[in-house]
């Protein structure tokens, strides 16, 4: 059964998207439609606080865990780049989370961007890792990812591929975004790119929210229980 926190974060999401949209509305930016809550920021609040609080119950201080602000770590490949969770304990980096979402009715290009943004954001903290730009730790610091996305006929309905040249991995002939995106989340771990990858869809029905966990190993509980253990780990190594 779904855990109800999981609901009422969705919940929370959509409240504060659709005050994002009403305010661009009021200020009279109609050509924003969407794109106003997409760049708002906020939406995720509730999640990240969900999953800040799991972080505390594994006894990491509050003082730790940084979000909107101090959120800033060097790469690699860039100087630096915003996270949505940090965590540093006692000076070692012990977590860092990415929070994203995607709503529709346009999911071709921010399918794309996302895909590259998750690999890349990786790709960059790994090697900075490996160059010790967070000091000499030895400690591997817990990547995660939370990806939530609208369930509608837009995200579900299979997409066309083109292969002019090669043809494409079977996995996505017919594949919808949906479950592209399911791919791309397992794909994360499987390549230890991420520690753990939650894959969460939400259905609107007017006032009414259907929350799914398409993959088993990409839910929440996985998700947190990883993360949880990984902070554990983190306090009785680090004194």
């Amino acid at each position: 059964m779904m855990d109800q926190k999981i609901i009422e974060a969705v919940r929370s999401y959509r409240a504060v998207r659709d005050n994002q949209i009403a305010k661009q509305t009021d200020a009279g930016k109609h050509d924003q439609g969407s794109r106003g809550a997409a760049t708002g920021g906020a939406q995720m609040d509730a999640f990240a606080d969900l999953i800040c609080s799991v972080i505390t119950d594994a006894g990491i201080p509050e003082s730790d865990i940084f979000k909107k602000t101090a959120v800033e770590l060097p790469g690699y490949y860039r100087p630096e780049k915003k996270w949505d969770i940090v965590v540093v304990h006692k000076g070692v980096l012990g977590a860092v989370i990415e929070l994203k979402s995607q709503m529709g009715p346009s999911f071709g290009n921010n399918f794309n961007n996302r895909t590259e943004e998750a690999i890349g954001s990786a790709s960059d903290i790994w090697v900075a890792f490996r160059e010790k730009r967070f000091g000499s730790q030895m400690f591997r610091p817990w990547l995660g990812y939370l990806f939530l996305l609208e369930d509608c006929a837009e995200s579900t309905a299979p997409v066309a591929v083109r292969e002019p040249h090669f043809a494409i991995d079977e996995i996505f002939r017919g594949a919808s975004y949906k479950k592209r995106y399911e791919i791309l989340c397992e794909r994360l771990i499987l390549e230890r790119l991420y520690e753990s990858s939650c894959f969460i869809t939400a259905k609107f029905d007017d006032s009414e929210i259907h929350v799914e966990e398409p993959h088993p190993n990409l839910s929440f509980e996985h998700f947190i229980g990883s993360l949880k253990g990984h902070m554990q780990i983190l306090t009785s190594q680090v004194k």
